[in-house]
């Protein structure tokens, strides 16, 4: 197949071919060096207690630990060290866009979101798995942002003044500060938002600010939480003000169909409006929480019920059996030859783990292990030395094709180093690291930490550390959840200590039991939370076991899709790689099919329990790996010849039921990111 061009590696650089995009204004002269006393190279802290909402904000249902609070463990921690021995660890070593010439690090490269992106997922993996040398080189990024802020308080390259990269740049230093406890991170935070208060009436927030205000309400709320200034709440209730009302997009929600190029206007100019931006995909990833964080603010119970009210909407016309909604640019149908980018899955995370802890709803939790353990790994090699910018449940072939993506080009889908836009290969890197942070959370609305808590809001290996009413706590999680159903949980109180431990039972898991140090408890309604309260000592065992039934779902044309626990199963198809270009350090691939992958599965919701065959194996090292996945599933298929592809694009799913007159076989379905080439929704084959 002959190499094409290659596509724009910058959405910027896409959207200025398209007369979409004017560079910024450059900073008012006067930009100087700001260096504030502190260290240059802070050391990792103890974790300290979470911080509550300061009044008169509304209580959350839940706080997140402090980063550092929890550290994974078992195949958790193999996947972050994967991560870091991968594109995460060595990403400015073979690309220019966060290498030394980065605009964040003082230099003439690119400046707007990629390096702030990058340290956004930098950070916490660095931390995590307390490397010194990741440690190092987010320090430079850090060190450069924290000595360069200007007299008036911006911070970031002078060569541009666009909110939106240090809306990133802040979520990056928030987190930097609760691992360090660096002093000069809150006076900078301090002074940038003053002068933000200052500057928002007369240059106010606009295109991917504006969709992404959210984001930064984050960080506002997170100093507020921590000095009180009053300014700050204005600061906040302003970005909403001028920031797109995606409450009201979704109480009315008219994208019911796929979005098309002709329909946002893209190739008159229209890519910045905001009928394109309010139907891109990453931007409604980000949006997902939008009503949560407000609710903080507004006290509404409206608000607080606004994600479900969005991830409804997103589900009825744009969901997908890996638990992500269809954009590839734009929202694009439940189709799942349809693809969604890695941005999406990530920021979809993200949104996740922030609602969840505001609205303490379990069903978010079930949504966000589903992306943890099928959407996000199923876009990475092995390795992780490359990455796709669009995945799709039904994915037959990774070639340079233009169908059938919304507004992207033909290297969409194809494994590399930045396929289609490079905004990908920044910001992938939070997904696994901040997933870890959210394993464990506080419980406990009160003025008081009377009622404190631990909550297992998500499930995998790992060990907690934390302070509940001045007493150290610490709980190890041993689990090979997702691929089994047994959790046992150690709490190790530094003396007796009486307090609630909640277990989020997922809406899968009717029939789960729980003990503790042997003894069975209550357990709850599923899509819910177990509370155990109880004086607890060193050494208490809880253990919990989640029946893993396979099961299924339906989808587009009445499609169906296998799952257990939180696992989606695909048929993996036979992949022949074929190496596009090196890259560096990596190389671009495109993956096509050496075996049929057109079947249609006979099994429904009444039989699948007893007619699909479960096989277990040891849990290995690379747990997403085809060669070393330790569950498989066995069911009755019969191929479908009026099923094909063209231009490397599976045909919309036939409508189910549907005759084939092909014998019956038994075919292996193996965890959804194991398969490379897949497929994940099939027909049904009447009996």
């Amino acid at each position: 197949m002959p190499i094409r061009p290659r596509l724009a590696s910058t959405r910027r650089q896409f959207l200025q071919r398209t007369g979409l995009v004017t560079l910024a204004a450059s900073l008012p002269s006067g930009h100087r060096l700001l260096a504030e006393a502190g260290p240059s190279a802070a050391s990792t802290h103890a974790p300290a207690p979470a911080v509550k909402n300061r009044a008169p904000l509304a209580p959350s249902a839940f706080y997140l630990l402090p980063l550092g609070s929890i550290r994974p463990t078992g195949w958790l921690r193999n996947q972050l060290r994967i991560q870091a021995d991968g594109l995460s660890g060595h990403l400015g070593e073979t690309w220019a866009d966060v290498g030394p010439n980065s605009g964040w690090l003082g230099g003439t490269g690119e400046s707007w979101e990629r390096g702030p992106y990058y340290l956004d997922g930098l950070i916490p993996l660095a931390w995590l798995l307390d490397d010194d040398r990741l440690k190092a080189t987010a320090q430079r990024f850090i060190d450069w942002t924290l000595t360069h802020q200007a007299a008036s308080g911006m911070i970031g390259p002078a060569s541009n003044d666009d909110w939106w990269p240090r809306i990133v740049m802040l979520k990056a230093l928030t987190q930097y500060q609760e691992l360090t406890v660096d002093s000069r991170v809150i006076p900078l935070m301090d002074r940038y938002f003053r002068f933000q208060l200052s500057q928002l009436p007369t240059r106010p927030l606009r295109d991917w600010g504006k969709f992404r205000w959210q984001d930064e309400a984050l960080s506002v709320l997170w100093l507020y939480n921590r000095t009180g200034s009053p300014y700050l709440l204005d600061l906040v209730r302003l970005l909403h003000q001028q920031g797109y009302d995606w409450m009201a997009q979704y109480a009315d929600f008219k994208f019911t169909q796929q979005i098309t190029a002709d329909f946002i206007k893209l190739n008159e100019g229209g890519g910045l409006k905001d009928l394109a931006l309010s139907t891109h995909g990453v931007n409604n990833a980000q949006a997902i929480k939008t009503g949560p964080v407000w609710s903080v603010v507004s006290g509404a119970q409206k608000d607080r019920a606004a994600v479900l009210q969005m991830l409804n909407e997103l589900d009825k016309y744009h969901g997908l059996p890996n638990g992500m909604f269809s954009c590839d640019e734009h929202l694009s149908g439940r189709n799942p030859s349809q693809g969604s980018e890695l941005c999406s899955v990530v920021e979809s995370m993200f949104s996740l783990e922030q609602s969840l802890a505001i609205t303490g709803d379990a069903s978010l939790g079930d949504r966000l292990e589903k992306l943890a353990f099928n959407a996000l790994p199923g876009t990475f090699t092995d390795d992780m030395w490359a990455h796709q910018y669009n995945q799709q449940p039904n994915q037959v072939e990774c070639s340079l094709h233009h169908k059938p993506w919304v507004s992207d080009g033909p290297e969409s889908n194809l494994y590399g180093l930045e396929p289609n836009f490079g905004c990908c290969t920044a910001n992938y890197h939070q997904g696994w690291p901040k997933f870890a942070n959210s394993l464990f959370m506080l419980s406990g609305d009160e003025s008081t930490d009377a009622h404190n808590g631990l909550v297992a809001a998500t499930y995998a290996p790992c060990e907690v550390r934390t302070l509940l009413r001045g007493t150290a706590v610490h709980v190890i999680e041993e689990t090979d959840y997702p691929f089994r159903g047994l959790v046992r949980l150690t709490i190790n109180p530094a003396s007796p200590l009486r307090f609630p431990l909640s277990l989020r039972i997922p809406a899968w898991a009717a029939g789960t039991t729980i003990r503790v140090n042997g003894e069975a408890q209550p357990t709850s309604n599923p899509s819910a939370f177990a509370r155990i309260e109880r004086t607890w000592h060193a050494g208490d065992r809880v253990e919990i076991a989640f029946p893993m039934t396979p099961r299924i779902s339906r989808w587009f044309h009445d499609s169906i899709a296998v799952e257990r626990g939180p696992l989606v199963f695909s048929y993996g198809i036979s992949e022949s790689w074929v190496k596009l270009r090196d890259r560096g350090m990596t190389a671009d691939w495109q993956v096509f099919p050496s075996s049929q992958w057109n079947y249609a599965l006979r099994v429904d919701e009444a039989t699948a329990a007893k007619d699909i065959a479960v096989s277990e194996s040891e849990t290995g090292v690379s747990v997403f790996s085809a060669s070393h996945t330790s569950v498989r599933l066995s069911v009755s298929a019969r191929k479908l010849d009026t099923w094909r592809a063209v231009d490397g694009v599976a045909d919309p799913v036939p409508q189910s039921p549907i005759t084939s007159t092909q014998p019956e076989e038994t075919i292996t379905l193996i965890p959804y990111a194991a398969a490379k080439l897949r497929i994940t929704a099939f027909p049904q084959c009447k009996a």
